[in-house]
């Protein structure tokens, strides 16, 4: 599973340790996680992600 990185702030998601602060269990990928979901640093939409490189 691929780690996404917000273009906001710097934060990056990693599905093997999923966003437990949020109910986001380990190994949710990123496409997985709900519509609603924003990053728990800044609050930036999913849109705001891109996949690592």
């Amino acid at each position: 599973m691929e780690k996404y990185v917000c273009t906001v702030c710097g934060y990056t998601y990693d599905p093997k340790t999923g966003d437990p602060d949020n109910d986001i269990p380990a190994g949710t990928s990123f496409d997985d996680l709900p519509d609603d979901w924003v990053c728990p640093v800044c609050g930036a939409s999913k849109d705001q992600f891109e996949p690592e490189d």
